[in-house]
């Protein structure tokens, strides 16, 4: 069990990607807080512990990483993964779609962030890993939101490594393109279509391929970076 006596926290961690991640990390031996925003979460490993937070809410953040603290005594991987869209066309947003994708899936993450860094600088070791998307690279017509609100993500991984590398803490970010989610079961089936043409591979990705990519970067060691964390601070996975 390669995560053995390890403590994570997972957010979104009710379905999808999140709950594929935090499957993995219960089968590979971690001990896990689910986090989700409206639901109780239970997994039948025992390795797990649940609580409702909305980590767009500052407050909500610091007493699920209090929680985790008092439950484990320590955390040593934090996945921010919690996410949300509010799709349409830049001439049509509304101030209220802008401010909720911001406020959700990028100040939330460095809420999460911010909230555990100070227990792994004292340990000297930790791996905080952000789910961006190849969005926030590419752009995507439809979400502008979220697409800036993912390429923020990027910026903010990259800065935060640089300042934590030297403490053993490793910051990384993965962009993963199509996944197959109940978020991207909404898309229409041209649509579809039209992304799968532009994937070699000819197939969709999955949260079980995410959550394979989670455990490699978990286990990536502090030298390897060589105090230079910022070059191994993004990965897309493609597929």
């Amino acid at each position: 069990m390669t995560l053995k006596d390890k403590v994570a926290i997972v957010t979104g961690a009710s379905r999808g990607i999140g709950e594929a991640i935090a499957r993995k990390f219960c089968q590979e031996g971690a001990s896990v807080m689910l986090c989700s925003r409206s639901e109780s979460l239970s997994d039948e490993s025992g390795n797990a512990k649940s609580a409702q937070a909305d980590i767009s809410n500052k407050a909500d953040v610091e007493a699920l990483v209090d929680l985790t603290l008092k439950e484990f005594d320590r955390v040593d991987i934090l996945v921010n993964n919690a996410g949300i869209t509010r799709d349409t066309l830049f001439m049509r947003m509304k101030d209220e779609d802008w401010d909720a994708v911001l406020q959700t899936n990028l100040t939330g993450t460095a809420y999460c962030m911010r909230a555990v860094i100070r227990s792994m600088m004292r340990q000297r070791s930790g791996r905080i890993i952000n789910i961006s998307s190849v969005v926030g690279v590419a752009g995507n017509a439809g979400q502008a939101n979220y697409a800036a609100s993912k390429a923020g993500i990027i910026g903010l991984t990259k800065s935060v490594a640089k300042e934590a590398g030297s403490r053993g803490i490793t910051v990384n970010a993965i962009t993963p393109g199509f996944i197959t989610t109940d978020m991207t079961e909404k898309i229409s089936e041209a649509d579809q279509q039209k992304m799968l043409e532009m994937i070699p591979a000819g197939s969709f990705g999955t949260p079980e391929d995410v959550a394979e990519l989670l455990c490699f970067w978990r286990q990536m060691p502090p030298d390897t970076l060589q105090g230079k964390p910022s070059k191994l601070t993004a990965v897309c996975l493609c597929k």
